[in-house]
């Protein structure tokens, strides 16, 4: 996989030797390199277009959390030489609120959390041109004394109140980028894939079938459990809160490499009316889009960790904003 004029042999090496370049390695100027000028990049708060965003999304995030780390636990990929990779990233960063910022006036806190990135890598493995980021804001900002919900109200008004504020990501804001491909077909996506469709589709007798009696789970907040009851109480709590949204598999990965167990990577979506009792309070008829992402692994008896990540306060803030009149949407030209 080596390419010539590459310094990376492996679309791990590439993406997680990058990431400590940029980051811990403030070579927050490489991201011209390493970013095309013209790459997309979505998030659950925004969908935002070109390198320069990114490089000043980079710095604000740098200034609020000068000491962050970002410690790659795994890269699941697919794709090849022909029409480059997608990279699927999965990190756990831990950082001091040491400055103001998009969390508020600094606390001097520690906070440790998990984000996935999917990035979309050119065959040279030197660029990335399309991506999809969740960061795990509930985390954040529970640790730094507030909640989801709260946080999304103190957003709406800082960004000038439910008329003038930033809205979420939805599927109307998106742009095409280069990245059209939904994954591979190896059997392990395909799997976890399937144990996803069912649960949405209020099946949760697979839970029990499909996950190993010991599982270690690490779902939304920071929030760790094990075993079959609290996947059952996870995903039950997310489906309730949105029973007729439609949930959709975005793309798919499944991987079997040396020293590492099978696992799979997926990206899904569920976009529709807040609707019912769960997760996120009493349902207020709000539309909202979750952009979720998974990693699972597997062992002989089922899937023995997961890793579950959406956007807990971009959530919150379309329920806020559910019942306000929409506004004309605008791109958005700078990061959170």
């Amino acid at each position: 996989m080596n390419q010539a004029g590459s310094r990376y042999r492996t679309v791990p090496e590439f993406i997680i030797g990058v990431t400590r370049e940029i980051w811990e390695g403030r070579s927050v100027a490489s991201l011209n390199h390493y970013y095309a000028p013209e790459m997309i990049l979505r998030s659950p708060a925004s969908v935002t277009v070109g390198n320069r965003a990114v490089i000043a999304a980079t710095l604000a995030t740098l200034s609020e959390l000068p000491d962050r780390v970002l410690l790659g636990e795994d890269v699941i990929w697919s794709g090849g030489e022909q029409d480059g990779y997608l990279s699927s990233h999965r990190l756990f960063s831990t950082a001091t609120h040491l400055c103001d910022g998009i969390y508020g006036p600094a606390t001097g806190k520690r906070v440790a959390y998990r984000i996935i990135a999917d990035c979309h890598v050119n065959p040279g493995l030197d660029r990335i041109d399309d991506e999809w980021l969740i960061r795990d804001q509930g985390a954040i900002v529970r640790q730094l004394g507030s909640s989801p919900e709260q946080y999304a109200r103190d957003r709406i008004e800082r960004e000038g109140g439910p008329e003038a504020c930033a809205r979420p990501f939805t599927p109307d804001d998106d742009l095409p980028g280069p990245y059209a491909g939904r994954g591979n077909d190896n059997v392990w996506g395909k799997r976890y894939a399937g144990v996803l469709e069912r649960i949405m589709d209020a099946d949760l007798s697979v839970i029990p079938e499909a996950y190993d009696r010991a599982c270690q789970l690490e779902h939304p907040g920071g929030v760790s459990g094990h075993s079959h009851a609290d996947a059952d109480r996870f995903w039950l709590s997310l489906r309730s809160s949105f029973p007729t949204a439609a949930f959709s598999i975005d793309h798919r990965i499944g991987r079997e490499d040396l020293m590492m167990p099978p696992r799979a990577a997926i990206r899904w979506s569920l976009t529709g009316e807040h609707a019912g009792p769960g997760a996120f309070g009493p349902p207020t008829g709000a539309r909202v889009h979750v952009m979720g992402a998974c990693h699972a692994e597997f062992g002989p008896w089922g899937i023995r960790r997961e890793y579950v990540l959406y956007d807990e306060t971009a959530v919150w803030k379309q329920i806020l904003l559910g019942a306000q009149p929409a506004r004309p949407r605008s791109r958005r030209k700078a990061g959170e």
